[in-house]
């Protein structure tokens, strides 16, 4: 069996469901960080490796974190988020704008005006051996074992036990994203969704296909959504609030179509077609039953997901609520 510290290929578990804030003496909560998720293979010796969820090379974008290994004890792999921190709370737009980044000298501005951080919450390998498979409170004894000292770019995600409403509420009350309810006996499951983690959000957002644009007066430009339903891609509105800058041209730069990539494009005879291979971000107030969003508001484009990944979620009306 391969040594999942050398290979460095971990696809991380991910959320399977949505719910209101829940108590339970089953499940502990922590805050859900509106960052990057990124896998951080640390070894006291041999130093820092970050992977995003397509295992993509983080390092070289956030090159302040190089000597968080500093930081632990012995050789781990450590499940956590990327984030960057502003006014006290993740800033999203900051550490999506510094994954697109390629320039060595913006890179280091960015990282002295704006750092990132990397906060673990779970830990899948441990000195020579995997730990994914034992129950979650276990492995959480293991990071707090493994982890010698924190820093304002080091950290572990703190979390409490059976009151997710309470937390629930006092993230709201910090305008907050909300939090993740896990069930303490959960085992970590690579590459898989798992409705043994639950997300209660406040500030509601989704992703999308980017499948086209469509100029509008006043230099505005819309966003053309698309999701996955059974493989197939399929029309979900559009979005124009917040789509400027470096985002929109590298939608503007992508291969074009001739006709749209989903077979219902009612009401979008202006727009232009893209090849649908980038990822977007759109917070919103609530979905309506038929799948409109209103408010939409673009939040950024994503490195760490793949269009396939993004998948058409039956809606109930006035079901998702949040910002404020």
């Amino acid at each position: 069996m391969s040594d999942l510290f050398e290979t460095k290929e971990i696809k991380p578990m991910l959320i399977g469901a949505e719910e209101d804030a829940f108590d339970s003496k089953d499940y502990l909560y922590e805050l859900k960080l509106d960052g990057e998720r990124c896998v951080a293979y640390l070894d006291p010796v041999e130093g820092t490796e970050l992977r995003n969820k397509r295992n993509v090379k983080m390092l070289p974008k956030v090159s302040e974190l190089s000597d968080i290994h500093k930081h632990i004890k012995c050789r781990c792999i450590l499940d956590g988020e990327l984030a960057v921190i502003k006014d006290g709370k993740p800033d999203f737009s900051e550490i999506q704008r510094r994954s697109l980044m390629s320039n060595p000298l913006k890179i280091e501005l960015a990282a002295k005006t704006s750092p990132a951080c990397f906060t673990a919450f779970d830990i899948l390998y441990y000195q020579d051996h995997a730990t994914n498979l034992l129950p979650l409170t276990e492995r959480k004894k293991l990071l707090d074992e493994v982890i010698t000292s924190e820093s304002a770019r080091f950290a572990k995600s703190r979390y409490i036990e059976e009151k997710g409403i309470a937390f629930y509420t006092l993230a709201e009350q910090q305008d907050l994203e909300g939090i993740v309810a896990k069930r303490k006996d959960s085992l970590y499951f690579f590459d898989k969704r798992t409705k043994d983690w639950i997300k209660c959000k406040n500030l509601k957002d989704e992703d999308f296909v980017v499948c086209g644009y469509i100029p509008k007066e006043n230099s505005m430009t819309s966003i053309v959504l698309g999701q996955y339903e059974n493989g197939e891609l399929i029309y979900q509105g559009h979005v124009t609030l917040g789509v400027s800058g470096e985002n929109f041209r590298r939608i503007k730069d992508l291969p074009k179509l001739s006709q749209p990539p989903f077979p219902n494009s009612d009401g979008n005879e202006d727009a232009r077609w893209v090849e649908p291979s980038l990822v977007c971000t759109v917070k919103y107030m609530m979905r309506t039953a038929n799948g409109g969003m209103r408010q939409p508001v673009f939040k950024g484009l994503r490195e760490d997901k793949e269009p396939k990944e993004c998948i058409f979620k039956e809606i109930k009306e006035g079901s998702m609520i949040g910002i404020k």
